[in-house]
This record gives structure tokens, C-alpha cells and sequence, in this order.
């Protein structure tokens, strides 16, 4: 155990029996079981809303999730000399979703919609709504037209350099479909009502942060972690991020998209307006922007084989997200 962590550990009321790293954090075996240490960069503010997240969860019966353990001053966030933050969570012996099982994604896709159905009519106090959809484009749109001229103006030009240029008019004509299913679409009014009756999502639903957890009986449950970018919003914009991560693993297979989608609407039928919004995110080239955007803010002297397999991995599923699109939401770009 690290010397700071030990510093740490020591202002809980907690008996540490071990500890070892787990992605960016300190996984310690206490006497209340499993537990999470996690520097953090979230706000004082935003961790006091976070608190009171996870306590009316766990008044509506919904336990399974990384409540934070308050200190033994009764503070929630742990604060050094030197700023530094530290949270410590409750944890679980489990792993991840697995996204090569279907059985596991379409379970986790279910749990997702009773989660929503909790999470509706909750005014909490530090939970702030989310940017409007069209900000948020228009925003996107302006970015990977600046790094479109950056690298029309760089010389020499990398094979990843080639590569977008190559194929950037066709993205950006995804962009646009998107910008007009948007401007044409009931988004305005499902965003409004949306912030107005208080709707929550978790900000973050992906395989990551879906635990499958085996109790002693050999039952298998799921627990939710990591609600640190959970706004008032949409809640169909939770299950557009789990479904399109999945889908860019799995090749956009049709049969497994749609029985995502059937698992959350057997518990939470879908409406035209969320099915119209499912169709108007993934519509945008979402990873595209985002390879574009990382490729722009980082060290462009030394371009990883990684980024480059990313942005050829996004070009060649274009046309098996543009089938998707079209068989299961009628979509034609």
C-alpha cells in the first residue's frame, strides 16, 4: 500500500485488509467488504448531489449500486493539504457486462429501463440539466470542420491525415443528415418536458460501469457504478450510448440491436419520440468527431497505430451502420 493511501484509508472508519490497482483506483478489502478509493476531480457540489443520488435509490430498494462512504468526519469527499480529492465507494466482486454474451447485454438493456423508471419525477438538489442537443451538434460540426483545414494546411501529411481527408465529405454528410432530422424532428419539446419532470440518466451506461455480481447462492445480479456524469435529460439518451457502443464492437449486428432495443421496451415501451431520437443520434458520426477531436488535441509530431485502426475501423462500419439505420429505423442517408 502506497504511503497516501494509507493516509487516506486512515480517516475511515474502516479495518484495511489489503489493497490492489484496478483501472486508475485502489481496490481495498475492508471489514464492510469491498471498497473503491478513487482520486477525483469532481466538485465538492457535485459529489454532495451525487450523495443524495444514491440515497433515494437506496430508499426506493435499488441497492446495488457504489453509494460513497462518508469519512469520519461525515464528508462525503476527502480533501488534502494539497487539494487532491479522493472518494471512496462501496464495491463488488464481480466483472464486467460481458459484450461478447448477448444474454448479459440484453439484461443489462432491461435492467437499464427499470433503472429510468426510478429515475423520473426526482428533483435533486445539484443535479444539473444537460446541453441541448442542438448546441451540442452545432458545436461538433464547427470542430471537425477546424480540424478539416488544420490538416488540409499541414505538410507533409501521415497516413492518418490521408485517411480523414479521404473521407470526410462523406462523414460530415452524416453530420448533416443528423443537423436535419434534428431541426425537423419533436426534440424540442421531449427535451423541455424531459428537464421538467425531473428525468435523470446515469450519463454513462456502458459495459464498464455494468457489473455482473454472483451472490453466495450462485445467483447473478447486476450493480450500476460510476453516476458521476448523470444529468437531468432525455433518458433515451442512455440507451442510444449503451446500444452504439455495443454496436461499434459488434459490427452493428442487426438482430442483436434490436433485441437490445425489445429488452428496454419490454419494461419501458418505447415511444415515437424516443425511437425518433435513437434515430437522430445515431445518425451523427459520433466517433468519427471524436477521433477527429482527440487527433486534434494531441501530439500530432506522432500519430499511435491505435488512432489510425480507430479512424479506418470507423470509415469501413459506416456501411454496416447505414444498413442498421435503414432496417431497423427506415433510415436513408
Amino acid at each position: 500500500m502506497q504511503e497516501y493511501e494509507r493516509y487516506v484509508l486512515e480517516k475511515y472508519n474502516i479495518d484495511v485488509n489489503g489493497t490492489r490497482k484496478i483501472r486508475g483506483a485502489v481496490l481495498c478489502e475492508t471489514d464492510q467488504g469491498p471498497l473503491l478509493l478513487r482520486e477525483t476531480g469532481t466538485a465538492p457540489g457535485r459529489v454532495l448531489a451525487l450523495c443524495r443520488l444514491y440515497d433515494y435509490l437506496g430508499r426506493q430498494g435499488y441497492h446495488n449500486i457504489d453509494r460513497i462512504i462518508p469519512n469520519k468526519e461525515g464528508e462525503c469527499l476527502t480533501i488534502l493539504e494539497d487539494g487532491t480529492k479522493y472518494l471512496l465507494k462501496r464495491w463488488f466482486q464481480g466483472r464486467e457486462c460481458d459484450i461478447r454474451k448477448p444474454a448479459e447485454l440484453l439484461e443489462a438493456a432491461g435492467h437499464l429501463a427499470k433503472l429510468h423508471l426510478l429515475l423520473r419525477e426526482v428533483d435533486i438538489q445539484g443535479i444539473t440539466a444537460a446541453e441541448p442537443l442542438e448546441k451540442e451538434y452545432e458545436r461538433h460540426d464547427r470542430e471537425l470542420k477546424k480540424v478539416r483545414r488544420f490538416v488540409r494546411n499541414l505538410s507533409p501529411k501521415g497516413e492518418f491525415e490521408v485517411a480523414f481527408l479521404k473521407c470526410f465529405d462523406q462523414m460530415y454528410q452524416w453530420a448533416e443528415a443528423a443537423d436535419s432530422l434534428l431541426r425537423n424532428s419533436a426534440y424540442g419539446g421531449f427535451y423541455e418536458d424531459s428537464i421538467r419532470q425531473a428525468c435523470i440518466v446515469h450519463g454513462e451506461y456502458n459495459y464498464h460501469n455494468i457489473l455482473m455480481v454472483r451472490d453466495s447462492y450462485g445467483k447473478t445480479s447486476i450493480a450500476i457504478v460510476n453516476f458521476e456524469k448523470c444529468k437531468r435529460n432525455i433518458q433515451t439518451e442512455d440507451l442510444y450510448y449503451f446500444l452504439r457502443k455495443v454496436m461499434e464492437k459488434q459490427g452493428w449486428k442487426e438482430r442483436l440491436g434490436d433485441s437490445m432495443l425489445n429488452a428496454y421496451s419490454a419494461i419501458s415501451p418505447l415511444e415515437d419520440r424516443e425511437i425518433e431520437y435513437l434515430k437522430i443520434r445515431l445518425a451523427y458520426p459520433e466517433k468519427f468527431w471524436k477521433i477527429a477531436n482527440s487527433y486534434y488535441h494531441s501530439n500530432k509530431a506522432w500519430i499511435s497505430a491505435k488512432s489510425i485502426e480507430k479512424l479506418n475501423t470507423a470509415i469501413a462500419q459506416t456501411r454496416e451502420k447505414e444498413r442498421f439505420l435503414n432496417h431497423i429505423f427506415s433510415f436513408h442517408l
